[in-house]
């Protein structure tokens, strides 16, 4: 069971940003090598924090040592080789998979130019968030391809935009 805690902050818009939050992470892990997840009894527990592109920056400078914001910072809190022995072993049937942060200028103008509303945009952010806290990445070639893939899919199941089909180079 999957279980997504979504905290808005300034100056993201009100919204279901929850349920946003929930839809993405499970599409996102129904298409991972981890999908079987969504039915097990243990609750595997994601939180998504909406904020501001400074304190983005600032937890890419002091965690990634990269002074800018970012669209999507992910914490995972499980190593991606102990996914499926955590998961299965859990004492007390909890798995904290993870925290995922997003920004909330960087995302608004991401979504303007790719001509798709924020909550669309940040449903991507969401599943590419989900994604690396998986122990999936985008680091090589391959691994990329097969990151996009996914979040295609993920995507395409929610009916959202392939974020994919356009790139500026």
């Amino acid at each position: 069971m999957l279980d997504v805690a979504a905290l808005r902050e300034e100056p993201w818009p009100q919204g279901d940003w929850e349920a946003l939050a929930t839809r993405a992470a499970n599409a996102a892990i129904a298409q991972s090598a981890h999908g079987e997840w969504r039915e097990w009894p243990t609750v595997i527990e994601i939180a998504v924090r909406l904020t501001s592109d400074d304190e983005v920056q600032t937890l890419n400078r002091q965690y990634r040592q990269k002074d800018k914001p970012t669209n999507v910072l992910s914490f995972p809190m499980v190593q991606p080789d102990l996914l499926e022995t955590v998961t299965q072993n859990s004492d007390d049937g909890e798995v904290i998979l993870g925290d995922i942060v997003l920004a909330y200028g960087i995302c608004a103008a991401e979504a303007a130019e790719r001509g798709v509303s924020v909550e669309d945009h940040a449903s991507h952010l969401i599943v590419h968030g989900v994604l690396h806290l998986l122990g999936y990445d985008h680091m090589e070639d391959a691994a990329a391809e097969g990151m996009e893939d996914m979040e295609r899919a993920a995507l395409a199941s929610l009916g959202l935009h392939d974020p994919y089909s356009v790139r500026e180079d």
